[in-house]
């Protein structure tokens, strides 16, 4: 399977600190969480599109539908699970009608989108055993909180490369 390329909205300070706390939540009840992730460019973030290529003018598109909403608040709406035997555990993100369209106009023009429609969601674990979701879900609780989404980035795995747009 190819490595994935990424268009991706990154929170403010304020906001990455609100999903660092759910991180650092998990951490702290001995369950897997992104804050385990070493990897230099994991951060916070909300992925537009992921896809095998993004070619220059995806990028172009992105910048002028989805960066001009920004900055623009969000609210999390509670938590999913994704995957199978192990899954993902994720904070959904309630967002404006119109960051909504701007990123269905996107995808909808690049070639081999990872995921059919858009699901708006911070990653808070991977790999998270099903028999621990109760305890995980205690763990990040259900404080209610806004984060405002203050910028957009592409990440090139090939490269190795995160560029602000």
């Amino acid at each position: 399977m190819p490595r994935m390329h990424a268009l991706e909205l990154l929170p403010d300070d304020a906001g990455c600190d609100v999903v660092r706390r759910d991180w650092q939540a998990l951490r702290d009840a001995g369950l897997p969480s992104q804050l385990d992730h070493r990897g230099a460019t994991n951060s916070p973030h909300v992925t537009v599109v992921a896809a095998p290529v993004l070619r220059a003018e995806d990028e172009a598109r992105a910048v002028d539908l989805v960066a001009a909403l920004l900055p623009v608040q969000v609210r999390p709406a509670g938590v999913a699970l994704l995957g199978g035997a192990r899954v993902s555990l994720v904070r959904l993100v309630d967002v404006p009608d119109a960051l909504v369209r701007a990123v269905l106009d996107l995808r909808a023009a690049v070639p081999d989108v990872q995921h059919a429609g858009w699901l708006p969601h911070v990653t808070l674990a991977r790999r998270l055993d099903r028999a621990d979701v109760p305890a995980a879900l205690e763990a990040v609780g259900h404080a209610d909180a806004v984060i405002t989404l203050a910028s957009l980035r592409r990440w090139d795995p090939d490269a190795g490369i995160v560029t602000t747009l």
